[in-house]
Order: C-alpha cells, then structure tokens, then sequence
C-alpha cells in the first residue's frame, strides 16, 4: 500500500473511504506518531474483542502480548525514523492479544499514509490461527511420517525435510536445508538427476520416480543404500514445490535376495529329481529291452517293446520338465512331437510312407496332467504305427490338442487314415491293454473317450480337464514327417 494524504476527519467521514475499510477482508488499524490509535475497522473489533470506542486513542500496544510491549515501543519509533511499506517481524512469529488476554498468531503488514502535516502508520493485520493449526497438523502428519520426506524447490533446493530424512541419510536438518537435492543422491548418477529433474519439473504430476529401475540413495558418510521414491507436485504461495516420499527398502531388498536365493536352491533340487527320476526309468527301460533281446516269442517280445514304450514317455515328461524354466509345467505339444518321434524310431517307420502332423495351441500342462495324458498318446499313436498301415501302406497320423475355454478342459485327437478298426469291434469290450489303459486313464482326468470311425482311418478324441489350469499361446500348424 502506498502513501495516502489526507486529514484524519476528512479520511473518517469519506463514506467511500470507510466503506473501503469496512470491506476489508482484514484488521486495519491506523497509529500516529505517538503510538495512538486513530482509526480501525469493524473487522478489528471482531478480531480482538474490544469496542471501537474502547481502542481510539489507546497506544497500539494494548493488543500487543505484555511481554513484547517494551520492545514493541522500540520497533514502533524505529519505524517512524524510514517509514515504507514492508511486513511486520519477517521471518518471525507474531501474536496479538485479544480483550481477554488470549492470543493467536498474526500477520501484519505495514504502510506509511500521510495526513497533512503527520505521518500515520496502517497496519493490516491477519488472523492465521487455521493456517498455524494446519501447518502444525502437516508438521506432525510430517515428522509422524514412516518414511523419508523431502520437498524442494523447481531449482532442485531442498526446502523442507522431516525427522525420518536426518535419521536416514545421517544429515541433521541444517546441514540438509537450502542445499541442492542431489546431496542426498551418489556421485555416480548426480549429473544425471539433474537432467531427470528439470524435465520432471516440466510436467509434474503424482508418479514413483525410476519406475522399472532400482534407486540408491547417498548418506552422508557416503555409504549407498537401496530406496523406493514417490513423487508429487504441491503448489503453493511460493509457487510448485515437489515432494518427495523416500522409503528405505534395505530389509525388503535383503530378504527378496534371500528369497531369490533359496528359490535358486529348490530349483535345483527340483531339476535334480526330475533329472534323477528320468534317468532311473531309462534304466528300467534298457533292463526291459535287454531283456526282451533274449526272448524269441514275438508276441512276448512285442509285450516288452510296449512296456519299454511307456516307460520312455513317463521319462520324457520329467525330461522336458527338466529342461523347462518352469519345472512345473512342461509345453505338451512340443512334448507330443519328441514323444512321437521316439515312436516313430521304436517302430521304424519309413517317413516315406507315414507322415506325422501336430496342430493346435501351446498349452503348458502340469506333470499330473502331462503323464496320463502321454501314456495315452502313447498307446494311441502305438496303435495307429502297428496296425493301420499293414503291408507297406503309405498314409498319415494326426495329433492335436485344443483348449475348450467355455468348459475349461482340453481335447486332443489322434487320428489316421489307415484301414480303420475291424468291423464289429467294440472299444468298450475290448481286452487289450493299450485301450483299457486309455479308458482308465481318461476316468483318471475326468474325461470323456470317443472313438470316430467316419471317413478312412479312425480317429480317437479324448477331453480332459486340467486341475492347476494352463497358459497357451498361438501355434501354427506344422508337419514333421518321419
């Protein structure tokens, strides 16, 4: 507020003036030289309890705190020798006194208005006992805080910091406050955050900073540790400010790695067994084919290559899981394409003559489902191999596999175009091992068995369900001829 000339009479009668001063959002009280009160407003008698008449002509430090009223004396005739317009104890906490004696906090402001011959000092006083009150709740919202908070200024100053910041870089406040925010972050990516932190500043808004990378920060004995930070812009008087949530993730960080480390372990134990149990039924299946060597009945021979097949593609699952990153779940049509290949050698197809092809989605199986549902693949594709292309016939075998996401199960078809079943031969009555072991195997899953005769060849369909659920991804058609 600038200098006003004016004569106090004139100034209080101007209904123009006094209406001005009544619509003031704030106390305004008028002192002259000697310190005496001239003229207030209505907000003023509000503010501090007395009656206008009561504060006209009383020296200004009748709403002044007594123990400042001495030295609230000096500042008034220290003012008066260079009046200007300037705020009233910057940088230091003001009160008024009130009628009854409390007090609340204040701030003032100052202006010199000249009134003919005399100079008379406005004060405009506020009233920030809310702010105080919320600035007091949001320091103890602030030092209750579990983690670290850290606000700077667009330059990238620090400006404010809580307890929990000194506790956990090593600074004390002073050491921490006015000082550039990169203090607080290693030597190594200092130059870096500055860049990161100017673009930030362009377009602030809520976000974790470092997203996807791992943050370090800097204590003050220089030792590094692991940290998560929060961002988020507060705009304020001052204009943006920028805090910053610092949480020390040291503990979590060391029990992740010792997570890390003990899951390495069951890994490998877990590829061990697998490993193990794969070689133990390899074994089983040499015994079974050298023994077979010395037996000169081929029906019983046939009994042994059988068996030994079976064993071979219980063995290929914990292969493949083995093999698998997973080792929990094992991607069944590529495990039907090596199964089916191995059979192919057993029985020495001609890939001249018969063709294989797998079709369908990757899906991943768990080994509960993998094993019944290859020991079933097994007996269906023998089956197709030994009997639906006698005397050198030329042909196809089919496997597919696909997943039924209205009923979430599966269904995989192995299908030739062979001479088809006898005529009159009824699955269910059958007496062969092989198709009593895919019956028993689909009730096993929950399945359902079927048996397609339509068209040349046969086809065999079985739906199953999966219990610990599976992931597929698309996979095209692909041949793979023996």
């Amino acid at each position: 507020m600038g200098e006003f000339h004016c004569d106090t009479n004139e100034f209080q009668g101007d209904p123009k003036f006094r209406a001005f001063l009544e619509s003031a959002p704030d106390a305004v009280v008028v002192i002259n030289r000697k310190g005496e009160i001239v003229i207030v407003n209505s907000l003023t008698e509000k503010m501090f309890g007395y009656k206008r008449e009561e504060l006209l002509g009383q020296l200004v430090e009748i709403l002044v705190p007594d123990r400042y009223a001495n030295v609230h004396v000096k500042h008034r005739t220290g003012y008066f020798v260079d009046p200007k317009t300037r705020p009233m104890g910057e940088g230091q906490p003001l009160s008024g006194k009130r009628k009854d004696g409390s007090e609340f906090p204040v701030e003032i402001s100052l202006s010199p208005l000249e009134s003919g011959e005399e100079i008379l000092v406005t004060s405009i006083i506020r009233d920030i006992s809310a702010r105080v009150h919320l600035e007091a709740k949001f320091k103890g919202l602030l030092e209750s805080a579990p983690d670290g908070i850290v606000v700077v200024d667009t330059s990238g100053t620090i400006v404010i910091v809580n307890t929990q910041t000194e506790k956990m870089f090593g600074y004390s406040r002073d050491q921490l406050l006015g000082k550039p925010v990169e203090i607080l972050v290693p030597t190594s990516v200092q130059a870096r955050h500055v860049g990161m932190r100017d673009s930030y500043i362009q377009n602030p808004k809520t976000r974790p900073m470092g997203a996807g990378r791992s943050l370090t920060g800097r204590r003050q004995d220089g030792t590094e540790f692991p940290v998560e930070i929060s961002l988020s812009p507060l705009e304020t008087d001052q204009g943006t400010l920028i805090t910053s949530i610092i949480r020390d993730i040291t503990d979590r960080r060391r029990i992740e790695e010792q997570m890390q480390a003990s899951l390495r372990e069951k890994e490998a134990l877990l590829k061990e067994i697998h490993h193990r149990v794969k070689n133990n039924l390899q074994v089983t299946s040499s015994l079974l084919r050298l023994q077979s060597s010395f037996i000169e009945d081929p029906k019983s021979r046939e009994l042994f290559s059988d068996s030994q097949n079976r064993i071979r593609s219980m063995a290929l699952v914990h292969e493949k899981l083995y093999q698998s990153k997973e080792l929990s779940r094992i991607n069944f049509p590529e495990y039907i394409e090596s199964l089916s290949k191995l059979l192919f050698r057993s029985y020495g197809v001609n890939p001249d003559q018969i063709q294989l092809q797998i079709s369908g989605k990757v899906i991943h199986l768990s080994i509960e489902t993998a094993v019944p549902c290859g020991l079933m693949i097994n007996e269906l594709i023998s089956n197709c191999l030994k009997h639906a292309f006698p005397n050198d016939r030329k042909g196809n075998v089919s496997v597919s596999i696909t997943e039924n996401t209205d009923s979430n199960s599966f269904t995989f078809i192995v299908a030739d175009d062979g001479v088809g079943l006898p005529p009159g031969l009824d699955i269910e009555k059958t007496e062969t091992l092989g198709l009593q072991l895919v019956r028993t195997l689909t009730k096993q899953l929950n399945g359902k068995f079927e048996v397609h005769r339509e068209g040349p060849g046969t086809a065999f369909e079985i739906c199953f369900s999966e219990v610990k659920g599976a992931v597929h991804e698309e996979r095209k058609n692909s041949g793979c001829g023996r």
